[in-house]
């Protein structure tokens, strides 16, 4: 078929990413507009979106602020190099940003994504090591179930088993720490489990093994979310905090979905009381609107890189679109948006109604677990003998026929709704999920 034969509604073309391609294609599931809490389908339904987006929509849809800096941005300053140069609202937003986060913290770098922050941040730990006369500090450890994006640093730090059941290794110099999820203990729970802060300890039965001398970071997600919502246990976080520390080895918070109100304060850094020295951040940073990260930096770290001729390059590292003219406008009204509607604290005044929403669901057909932390939950599904997956993408499907839309991740619904629902809406998210599970096979 020629080029000119392809008709623009004709879905062949676009290689959909973590998509079942073929199903959807077969059924498409297509979104034509958006405005606060709710997509349009093609086919004229309101949907309720219950995730976010992708964990990213936190102020919610077409925002005026946001909408208005983005159209004006565009016609003044369409793109200028990050290399070298500058322009306004790059070092208004990174003070802006560095003013949210705890001393030390209070440096940024910019990226376009969160899997690029990620891979940013480790090798500014790995620069960092080296630049303190530290260069045996080579080697990065994550932690199983993980998931710190797509690159080959992200992939090989983490532990999704798809990932590396595909991809293989990646990187060499990898090891991890085993992941907190205890059903047998902490099955239910409301908030932070009670049991598994000795799980923390697992980090160092991994530097006995390598050596304190040959580790440069650890890199967490303060709340494990595309693998199925993973609550820390109490205390957990701060016992990696000690041991990092004790060790001299970086502490790399990967905040891509807790930044920005999901927890009902401004990053999870917040909420635990805990400083790790690197966080990593996106989506909610522009609140999706246009593709922006960035990494936090303490000021021991960067400082470290400020030394030889001023005019040497210190790190040799960065992005075409770093800092993006059009992306900064986009996060300086999100930020705009946040304070004027108090959404970095909303969660935190809607979590126990949420929570208790969501727990309302245990006792339904083939639930097994129900987790939430802020504004997140998950209900864990009995999978079906011989068929993992599909009873909770088949719930996927129930819900969006129903008007909602969710999140599944194996046999995981997922659910981050924007900052700006309501109660009423939470009740209605939970009601047709509720429908949708009496009904499921």
């Amino acid at each position: 078929m020629s080029k000119s034969a392809l008709g623009t509604n004709n879905l062949d073309a676009f290689w959909m990413p973590f998509t079942a391609n073929r199903q959807f294609k077969q059924n498409p599931r297509l979104l034509v507009s958006a405005k606060d809490m709710h997509f349009k389908s093609h086919d004229g339904r309101e949907i309720l979106d219950g995730t976010a987006g992708l964990w990213c929509c936190n102020a919610g849809h077409a925002r005026p602020k946001i909408v208005e800096a983005v159209q004006k941005q565009v016609a003044e300053l369409d793109y200028a190099p990050a290399f070298q140069m500058g322009h306004p609202k790059v070092f208004e937003l990174a003070a802006r940003l560095a003013a949210m986060l705890p001393s030390p913290i209070d440096h940024v770098f910019f990226t376009n994504s969160g899997s690029e922050s990620v891979d940013t941040a480790l090798k500014i730990a790995l620069a960092y090591h080296r630049a303190k006369g530290n260069g045996t500090k080579t080697k990065l450890i994550g932690r199983e179930r993980g998931y710190h994006g797509v690159g080959f640093g992200g992939i090989s730090v983490g532990g999704i088993s798809g990932n590396r059941k595909t991809f293989g290794n990646a990187l060499g110099g990898i090891d991890h720490i085993r992941h907190t999820h205890d059903p047998a203990r902490n099955a239910f729970t409301r908030g932070e489990p009670e049991y598994g802060v000795e799980f923390a300890d697992d980090l160092e039965k991994v530097i006995a093994l390598h050596d304190a001398s040959n580790i440069a970071a650890v890199i967490v997600e303060p709340v494990a979310g595309s693998t199925g919502v993973l609550i820390p246990p109490k205390g957990y976080l701060t016992r990696l905090r000690e041991i990092c520390t004790k060790h001299d080895i970086l502490l790399i918070f990967d905040e891509v979905i807790t930044g920005f109100g999901r927890l009902g304060t401004p990053f999870a850094v917040d909420y635990f009381g805990v400083i790790p020295d690197l966080v990593t951040t996106a989506k909610g940073i522009t609140s999706g609107v246009i593709p922006m990260g960035a990494v936090f930096a303490t000021k021991d770290i960067y400082e470290a890189f400020m030394t030889g001729p001023e005019n040497m390059i210190e790190l040799f590292h960065g992005y075409t679109y770093s800092g993006h003219p059009i992306a900064c406008a986009a996060a300086l009204a999100t930020l705009d948006t946040y304070e004027d509607e108090g959404l970095m604290t909303r969660a935190a005044e809607l979590s126990d109604y949420w929570a208790d929403a969501l727990h309302a669901l245990k006792g339904l057909p083939h639930v097994i677990d129900i987790r939430n932390l802020g504004l997140i939950g998950a209900i864990e599904l009995q999978p079906i003998d011989g068929a993992p997956t599909k009873r909770a993408f088949q719930a996927f499907l129930d819900a969006y026929e129903k008007g909602v839309l969710i999140r599944t991740t194996g046999d995981i619904i997922a659910l981050s709704p924007p900052l700006i629902i309501s109660k009423g809406q939470i009740e209605h998210l939970f009601d047709t999920l509720a429908d949708v599970l009496k009904n499921l096979a």
